[in-house]
């Protein structure tokens, strides 16, 4: 796999093998994973965003697994490699399917064309669905699409790490009188995360507003031809610690006229 090749030559030519990962993380920047992987033909393997996307832990190369490694931006152009667990698990749902009584006095025509998550996560929303499993009628629609982090801190199996104006993105986020709900809408593929995809936008919003912030996964599945809508809401137990995640609640609900 090209990933794997490109990433055994990063690992070698940057010495990382040789680096204390109990004491710190490896540092590491765009310029060197460019340097070298200049001589690769593939995009695939010397496109920076291509190779540091590692979204689940199947998607890391060889190496990383082989050493329990993960990666995380630091700041524009720059990484940190860190060895410990850097993803979550995904537990499917499998309580009783509730019926939802939409809120709505009206059929949405709208929403019948495509199949995508977002328009999914829109209809859930147009329907308060997104309001009712999260308690609270005063969620708006506020956040969408990419945002810059301010600088934050926090710790990782036992190493503290530091990052700054790291891009941001967020199927949808809302905006209630006392917090905000971030939700990262997912396909039914996914049995893992890297956590970093729930705690990048918590801590961001956290510090931009200061209000208690909610992550959120949402899923659309197909059962029996019907639509059935998935729903998962998180909390860090101490928001300075990216392992500190816990889910709350699990739902999933078939939305009904």
């Amino acid at each position: 796999m090209a990933l794997d090749i490109s990433w055994k030559k990063i690992y070698d030519d940057t010495k990382m093998g040789e680096h204390d990962f109990s004491k710190e993380a490896f540092i590491l920047s765009a310029k060197q994973i460019k340097e070298s992987c200049q001589d690769f033909k593939k995009t695939a393997e010397k496109e920076v965003r291509i190779l540091c996307k590692q979204d689940s832990r199947e998607d890391r190369p060889q190496v990383f697994k082989d050493k329990d490694l993960f990666i995380l931006p630091k700041h524009n152009g720059e990484y940190y490699i860190i060895q410990g667990e850097g993803y979550m698990d995904i537990p499917d749902i499998t309580t009783p399917i509730k019926e939802y009584q939409s809120h709505l006095d009206f059929e949405l025509k709208s929403s019948q064309i495509g199949d995508s998550e977002m328009q999914h996560l829109d209809f859930a929303y147009a329907n308060s669905l997104v309001r009712t499993f999260m308690n609270d009628p005063s969620l708006v629609l506020t956040i969408r699409g990419r945002k810059y982090t301010p600088e934050f801190s926090f710790a990782t199996n036992g190493i503290t790490l530091t990052v700054d104006s790291v891009q941001t993105e967020v199927d949808a986020g809302y905006e209630g009188i006392d917090s905000i709900v971030l939700i990262e809408a997912k396909n039914s593929n996914t049995t893992n995360t890297i956590i970093r995809q729930l705690y990048y936008p918590f801590r961001q919003w956290k510090e931009n507003t200061g209000k208690t912030v909610y992550p959120m996964f949402f899923e659309k599945r197909n059962i029996d031809g019907e639509n059935i809508y998935y729903m998962w809401q998180y909390e860090f137990v101490d928001p300075n610690d990216y392992n500190s995640i816990r889910l709350v609640k699990a739902e999933r609900y078939r939305i009904v006229r």
